[in-house]
This record gives C-alpha cells, sequence and structure tokens, in this order.
C-alpha cells in the first residue's frame, strides 16, 4: 500500500504527510490551504485540485480532517470513497465521537472499501518528530496492512480493537484525562492565587510531588505566561470534551468531572479565548474567584 491520498494538511497533517514521503511513500495530498499544498509539494508529494482527485486509485485515504462531519464531507459528498480503488483502506486520524465513526464505517464498507479507526495523540510536536501515539481499532488484517504507513508517523501504534469507534473511544477517554488534568491544574493555581502563593515556586513544588503529571508540568508553565504560544486551542476541549460528553450520554456512563470541565472551557471561548493556548482556562478561574 504505497500509493497515499491525504486530506487535511494542517499543523498536524502536514507534518505527517511529510514524514510518509520520507519513508517512500507516494503522497498526493489536498487541503483548502494554497500554503499548505505548496509545502507538500516542496517535500516531494504532489497536490490535488479536490479530495476525490488526491483519493483517485490511491491505495490507503488519510482523512486528518477536523470533525466527523469534515471527513462525511470528503469521503461521500466530495467524492473521494468512489474515487479511492476498490478494497481501498480509508484511515480515520481525526478526533471523532465513536458513533460517528460506527456510523461512517458502515457506509465505506457499503461501497466495498475498508476503514481503520485510527486517531492520533502527541499535538504537533509528534506529528513533525514521527512519534505520535496511534489509536487503531479495525479488523486485525487491515491494521497488519497499514502498520507500516502508521509506523511512518508514530513510533507508539496500538491495535486497540477489531471494531471501528473503539480507536475513537479510547480517544475520547485520552481527552477527558488531559481536558480534567488541565481545568484541575487551572484550579488549583487560581486557590493558591487567593492568597498570594507565589506561582513559580508552586510549580515547581508540585511537579516534583505525588501530585504531578504530564498535563501539569506542560502546561503549568504556559498558565505562568500572559501570551504562550498556541498549541492546543481553548476551543479543541470545547469540541473534544464535547465528543466525550456525547460518548458518556451514548453508553449511558456518568461523567461530571468531564462536564465540569467542559463547563470551564465553555467559559474561557464565551469570554473571548477559544484561540488562546488551552491552558489559557485559567483565566476564567482566575476571574471567577476575582483574582488579578
Amino acid at each position: 500500500m504505497t500509493r497515499i491520498a491525504f486530506v487535511g494538511l494542517g499543523a498536524m497533517g502536514l507534518p505527517m504527510a511529510s514524514n510518509l514521503l520520507t519513508k517512500g511513500f507516494t503522497v498526493t495530498g489536498f487541503d483548502l490551504n494554497a500554503d499548505a499544498l505548496a509545502a507538500l509539494e516542496g517535500a516531494g508529494g504532489r497536490r490535488a485540485g479536490s479530495a476525490r482527485e488526491a483519493a483517485q486509485d490511491a491505495d490507503v485515504l488519510i482523512l486528518m480532517v477536523v470533525s466527523a462531519a469534515q471527513a462525511e464531507a470528503v469521503l461521500f459528498e466530495g467524492g473521494a470513497l468512489e474515487a479511492l480503488r476498490d478494497g481501498g483502506v480509508v484511515a480515520l486520524m481525526a478526533t471523532c465521537p465513536p458513533s460517528a465513526v460506527e456510523s461512517i464505517e458502515a457506509r465505506v464498507r457499503a461501497a466495498g472499501r475498508r476503514l481503520i479507526d485510527a486517531p492520533v495523540s502527541g499535538g504537533v510536536a509528534g506529528a513533525k518528530g514521527g512519534t505520535l501515539t496511534i489509536m487503531a481499532a479495525g479488523p486485525r488484517d487491515t491494521f497488519d496492512g497499514l502498520k507500516a504507513v502508521f509506523d511512518a508517523m508514530g513510533d507508539k501504534v496500538f491495535h486497540v480493537g477489531e471494531r471501528p469507534g473503539q480507536g475513537a473511544m479510547v480517544k475520547t477517554v485520552n481527552q477527558l484525562l488531559c481536558g480534567v488534568h488541565i481545568a484541575v491544574v487551572a484550579e488549583a493555581f487560581a486557590l493558591a492565587s487567593k492568597v498570594g502563593v507565589d506561582l513559580d515556586i508552586l510549580l515547581q513544588i508540585m511537579s516534583g510531588s505525588a501530585a504531578s503529571s504530564w498535563m501539569l508540568r506542560d502546561r503549568g508553565p504556559r498558565m505562568l505566561q500572559d501570551k504562550p504560544e498556541v498549541t492546543s486551542a481553548v476551543d479543541i476541549f470545547v469540541k473534544d470534551l464535547g465528543i466525550v460528553l456525547d460518548a458518556g450520554r451514548d453508553t449511558r456512563a456518568a461523567l461530571p468531572l468531564a462536564a465540569a470541565a467542559h463547563q470551564m472551557f465553555l467559559a474561557a471561548s464565551g469570554r473571548g479565548d477559544g484561540h488562546e493556548d488551552d491552558s489559557q482556562v485559567i483565566r476564567t478561574y482566575l476571574a471567577l474567584n476575582g483574582v488579578r
């Protein structure tokens, strides 16, 4: 499976496609951003004028789009699924609700193609370094056929189940933990701020204590900056924690901590901070508690 169509050349998609090219795969890409297409060409890839054109007779169609709705638009309305060769594989690598993945997979299978549900974690740094975690679900033989493709983009590739939708659920759990961890760090910092504790010192103490977490060590320093670089926006967690709560509703699972964190990210977005780094959810906690 060497002929790859790649749709969604954003901050993560473009370096993922570039890593595929480095590993010797043929990549034809499509994105609405002309600069991204030019960058793909510069890396040795081919540009297409549409998703359908990119997918024409490809072995694998990788979707690194924003949402399940975009994936459906590319596959069905945009004609990319029809253009993919018979028996070809759709690798859905976006963060989508598990129920939506199941619905998309049924339509892909009915069209004589296959789908691997393979969301990723690791952010832009992982995409650039080829160190993404890939959580793939689908029939084992389909996964095995794509293993070399996944290995070109990530160094932690897992087969998490035979049924598409299971990968999306693993990513949903990941985002639940990430979102709650960020929110609780912001809550803890806001509490300490009420009595004037130096947050730089607090961060040093907590980072080396039993209370530490990867999110504390990564997002904590950025919470202390007025305008940190955006590595993941507040609105990403508005979306992803919304997916978490949808999954909870669909499975009748109570998720009270996820719901509380979602409300704080929603409030941060509502205050105008939706495009700021997700660490800036702390601004909402500080405002809520009257801390400057």
